[in-house]
């Protein structure tokens, strides 16, 4: 039995054609409640090899002027800088209404839980104890088989959860290109991002799209605008020259992409390509194991897969919260 078909049998638990079988239901005079995300992390499996960095040589000095010149030496004016965007104010008060993570570290729930969540993501990405770090690791995507299961919800806990970590940082990318939900969430402006990058005959730096925020350690790549042939830009070779700049550019940082529904769009399968880990949300007592089963499938290759489960139903006792969820390493 392979792992994807373990992972889906887990399902079992909390399939919806089956309440009965749903693991830790309340007993009788427990308050139950439901937040907005109850999730357990999944296991991690480290895979894959060091990717080589290749530096780029040094140019050689110019020529010597002559000794009596005939005319002034004119000297090659230098490539004018980077226009770098003004940071952008994350409405950091109106996430935390919502019940997302933010920086203020409030021992919520949900905060405990993307802590756990994050970290094999993160021991991937950059290696852990001697082990090298996972190929393409540093990208890490988050989907779900239909919409409104909490893929967005997610990719932004996500975020906001490793932006705490003392070593690294993350960049925000909003790849759900049609639907494009970062600037309302976050409460920013929409405007140029990653689809104009990848749409331009001749790109800018790549840093004119990452946007600095009033989060430390966060950025955000804004969807940009929309093109009528999305899909062929995110598998262009545009795409892998965006994600190699990316990676060069920002060495401490891991990439995480809020895509489309794997089963609504083929945007989704596109980015998945290009990608060394997947996160995929799975909402509680409403996703069956069949479209999970098919939403995996369309995920050509990749290192790792987890899962996660979303909206599932908590036990509240005397301040203590237990999420019921589970999650499977690499496939």
């Amino acid at each position: 039995m392979s792992l994807i078909e373990r992972a889906v049998a887990r399902l079992s638990k909390d399939d919806p054609a089956d309440p009965g079988a749903a693991a830790g239901r309340p007993t009788n005079g427990t308050e139950t409640t439901e937040r907005p995300s109850t999730i357990e992390a999944f296991a991690d499996r480290i895979a894959g090899t060091a990717a080589a960095a290749i530096a780029e040589p040094a140019r050689p000095g110019s020529a010597a002027a002559p000794a009596a010149p005939t005319s002034p030496a004119v000297a090659r004016a230098p490539s004018p800088p980077a226009q770098l965007p003004e940071p952008v104010r994350i409405h950091l008060e109106s996430l935390r209404a919502a019940g997302f993570v933010t920086p203020s570290g409030d021992q919520t729930p949900t905060f405990a839980q993307f802590r756990v969540i994050k970290r094999p993501l993160v021991n991937n990405a950059f290696g852990r104890q001697g082990r090298p770090p996972l190929h393409n690791g540093k990208r890490v995507m988050v989907t779900s088989a239909f919409p409104g299961e909490g893929k967005s919800f997610c990719a932004v806990n996500l975020a906001m959860s490793i932006a705490a970590e003392r070593d690294h940082k993350v960049i925000l990318i909003d790849a759900d290109v049609a639907r494009p939900s970062l600037p309302r969430i976050l409460g920013i402006d929409p405007g140029t991002g990653l689809l104009d990058w990848l749409a331009a005959e001749a790109p800018p730096d790549v840093a004119e799209i990452v946007l600095p925020t009033n989060v430390d350690s966060l950025s955000v790549v804004r969807a940009g605008h929309r093109h009528e042939h999305a899909t062929e830009l995110l598998a262009s070779g545009a795409m892998t020259k965006l994600l190699d700049a990316l990676t060069t550019r920002y060495p401490d940082s891991i990439l995480i992409f809020d895509t489309p529904p794997l089963l609504v769009t083929t945007e989704a399968r596109v980015v998945a390509s290009f990608m060394g880990q997947i996160v995929m949300v799975v909402e509680a007592g409403k996703t069956s194991r069949e479209a999970v089963a098919e939403a995996l499938s369309t995920i050509e290759s990749c290192e790792v897969i987890g899962l996660v489960l979303n909206k599932a139903q908590e036990i509240e006792s005397q301040g203590y919260y237990q999420g019921y969820g589970y999650g499977q390493g690499a496939v």
